[in-house]
Formats: C-alpha cells, structure tokens, sequence
C-alpha cells in the first residue's frame, strides 16, 4: 500500500463495494481527479457510482471512465454531464509502475473509493485481478458462516474470546 493512503478520518463519498467481491485487490495506490465545478458541489454530497468504472491508458495519461457523477441539483446550464471521462491525477513513477502492471494478462485498474482529504477530492484506485467463480462462492461461503458464529454467541449471551488469550 502507498505510504499516502487516505487516513481512518477521511469521509468516504463513494465506495465500489463490487470491485473487492469481483476482483483479488492486488496494490491500491492514491490519485487525485480532475472535476469541475459542479462535479465538485455533486461528489461533496455523495452523488457518485463507481458501478462498471475503470481506469485506461490514453496518450501516457490515466482516465477515469463510466464513473457517474450526478448533476448538481442547484447548477444551470453550465452543469456537467454525468458520465464524462475524468483525468486522474497522480506522480509520473506510479502512472509508469501502473500502467506496466496493468498490461499483464488478467489484470485491471479499478476505482475502489472517492473520498475527501483535506479540500481535495481524491481516488483510491487498485490493480484487480479477475476471481473465479469458486473465489467467489468462498467469499460468500465465509462470510456465511462468520455471520453463524456471531450470531450464536450473541444468542448464548457469551462475548467472543480470542484463541490468544
């Protein structure tokens, strides 16, 4: 994980819950985006789907593509259209190390958050790896039975106990 990661007090605007039951998340990596004014006024309000987004390649520079931002209710008709391409913004080193690591067979870019730092706007985004379909019935199978086990220690009226202790 990169060393400018988003901080445990950062608002999150928007999550791509899909990508982490789709996708193995291999590396995340932080990157500001390029918006307009009202996309900024939209995205400050939770008006944003990360739904089948992902991030290409074009001319050395990283586009967010099929990221939907909603329009603003309070713009004109200088509003912004909602489904526009967006220039990710991040350091020549990582769009490379990104960009080489995204050329390899089976490996994709994908929003994974929008979240607030400070003023700015900024993008979590991963290099995913397809999961198979066992993947995914494991993923639901432990979680399935984690919910189980929570659910009877509850009923038992026992707090749960590490295996440490």
């Amino acid at each position: 994980m990169s060393s400018n990661t988003k901080s445990k007090d950062s608002p999150v605007l928007a999550s791509n819950r899909r990508a982490k039951y789709e996708y193995h998340v291999l590396d995340q990596l932080e990157a500001g985006i390029a918006l307009k004014g009202t996309e900024v006024k939209a995205a400050r309000g939770g008006k944003i789907q990360l739904k089948d987004s992902f991030v290409e390649f074009v001319d050395d520079e990283a586009w967010l593509v099929g990221a939907h931002f909603s329009p603003y209710s309070h713009g004109n008709r200088e509003n912004h259209e909602p489904e526009r391409r967006r220039k990710l913004l991040m350091r020549r080193r990582e769009l490379d190390r990104l960009q080489t690591k995204s050329v390899l067979k089976g490996f994709s870019i994908v929003p994974l958050s929008v979240y607030l730092k400070g003023n700015h706007i900024k993008v979590e985004v991963g290099l995913v790896q397809g999961k198979k379909l066992h993947d995914k019935r494991q993923v639901i199978r432990e979680r399935d039975l984690d919910r189980e086990a929570h659910e009877a220690m509850k009923s038992s009226g026992r707090r749960a106990v590490d295996v440490d202790e």
